[in-house]
Formats: structure tokens, sequence, C-alpha cells
């Protein structure tokens, strides 16, 4: 295990997957997380000097309470449905979890959220403080321009698999939320992706845009226009340790709280004010 005796020790899941290798390394440079076990489906070697348990393991491993594999929190950045299975392995041992995986299905959350009522539950499509910061903006400008266009561009590397990403997806429930809170049951929210052919645009749809490319870590731009005028608000990622760190800074948070879904916005001070969300709030 790395890190103090007093942190919050965390398990990895994927271990030898780019998000996985990020969470480890950049816990390795601090002090109030530790690694205590990592784990991987295929062999893999050490990472940042800790050894990567096979996946199969995670259970017993994690039922150790008195060993030194033992984990207050599980971070995941693997794919839908191995991420419910480790969730339900953690849930089952006890320790909380977070996870930054995107792209589930109905029944996956469903499951995640059975999870939670057991063990507190973080889940968040971004880490990136300035996504936060970017969601807020978006609220923000949505309500102050009604009756503007919407359209949602957002760029990430070529080996990405779901799209539009996590983000995106956030960023279209936001703005869906904002016009329904203007609009109450009126409001319409009709997404479109891409275009192609006749495709003029029509009364309360969002545009929305996923390209892939090379390596870029992760883009989001929220374009509103009308009234002659556009208004961009964007967020580009530099690399991979933003969201590493800000997965960290929420496990820190998360050991200790009590069962119930939380959100990244909880770790930032903004929404509960620290409290869990409900089973309702959760479906939203």
């Amino acid at each position: 295990m790395t890190g103090d005796a007093d942190a919050t020790r965390i398990a990895v899941t994927g271990a030898g997957g780019r998000m996985g290798r990020e969470v480890i390394e950049a816990a390795a440079a601090r002090e109030d997380v530790a690694v205590g076990l990592a784990v991987n489906r295929t062999p893999t070697d050490p990472v940042a000097g800790v050894d990567v348990a096979d996946a199969a393991r995670l259970g017993d491993l994690l039922a150790d309470a008195g060993g030194d594999a033992h984990a207050d929190v599980l971070v995941d950045f693997t794919g839908p449905e191995s991420a419910v299975e480790y969730a339900e392995t953690a849930a089952e041992a006890g320790v909380a979890i977070v996870t930054g995986t995107t792209g589930f299905d109905a029944g996956e959350t469903a499951r995640l959220r059975a999870a939670s009522e057991a063990v507190p539950l973080l889940r968040a499509s971004n880490f990136a403080r300035g996504v936060a910061a970017l969601r807020r903006a978006v609220r923000e400008a949505v309500a102050a321009v009604p009756g503007y266009d919407v359209e949602v561009t957002e760029t990430h590397h070529d080996g990405k698999r779901d799209a539009p990403s996590g983000t995106a997806r956030t960023l279209l429930d936001d703005v869906a939320g904002v016009r329904e809170e203007l609009a109450g049951s009126d409001a319409l929210d009709r997404r479109v992706h891409g275009r192609e052919g006749d495709a003029p645009r029509s009364p309360g749809e969002i545009g929305v845009h996923a390209r892939r490319a090379g390596d870029v870590t992760g883009e989001h731009e929220v374009l509103l226009a009308g009234n002659r005028e556009t208004l961009s608000l964007t967020h580009r990622a530099g690399d991979r340790g933003v969201f590493a760190e800000g997965a960290l800074d929420a496990a820190a948070w998360l050991a200790g709280r009590d069962p119930g879904w939380y959100e990244f916005d909880d770790v930032l001070g903004e929404g509960r004010d620290a409290g869990a969300a409900t089973a309702e709030d959760a479906a939203r």
C-alpha cells in the first residue's frame, strides 16, 4: 500500500487502463489518499509501485478488512458492465464507491442505485472542477437567453466508446432542465445527433455532435445563438490527470458518509450541502 496510515485507502479497478493508471499515479503524489489495492481483468505490471491483482479476486480482497489490501472506497473508471459488477461487489463488502464510468443503460443505473442503498455511491460523468463550473455557467446562460438555439459539441480520442460522451449528456440534461423550469410541461427536449440532407432546425431542438480524433483528452462546447449574437462556453482538459485528481477528491470526501447517491457537486459544496440524494433525485 502507498501513502500515509491515516489516509483514505482506495481500491482501483481497471488498473491497467488509461484512467486506472492515472488514478494510481495521482494517489502516489498525495497524502490524503493511499492505494490499498488495484485490480485488472488481464495481467498487468505494477503501476507506480502498486501490484495489480486479478479482478476476479476483488470480492475476497475487499472482504479481508484486516488485511493489507483493505479499502475504504472503490474508484472505478472501466466500462458500464464491469463497473456495475465492481460496484455490487464493493457494496457487498461495505466499501464506498466512486465511479466516473459513463454509458450506463437504465438497467445498469438501477443496479447502481440499489448498491447506493447499502453504501455511499458517487457517480459523475466528469470529475474536472472546470466542468462543474461550465455546467453552472450553461444553466445560467440558458436561463438568460431562453429563446436561443443550442448546440453541444464534444471531441475525444479515437478510443472513446460512448457517443455522445457522458459529460455531453449531462450538459444536455442541464439545458433541458432549465428549459423545463422556464416553460413547464410545454418545454421541448428534442436532441438531434448530427445533420444530413435537408435538415433545418425545429423548435426545441438541441444539436448534438460527437467527434473522435487522435489523442484528444476531452473538449466540450455549448453554443447558444440568437438575436444576431452567439455565446460559446467551452472546457478543454489538458490531460487525464485532472479527472483522476477530482475522483480522488471525491473518494476522500465520500469515505465514512451515510449510504446514498452522491454527486460531484456535493464534494464541491454545491447543492445538498453534503447530503445524499434521494432515490427520486437520483432517478432524474
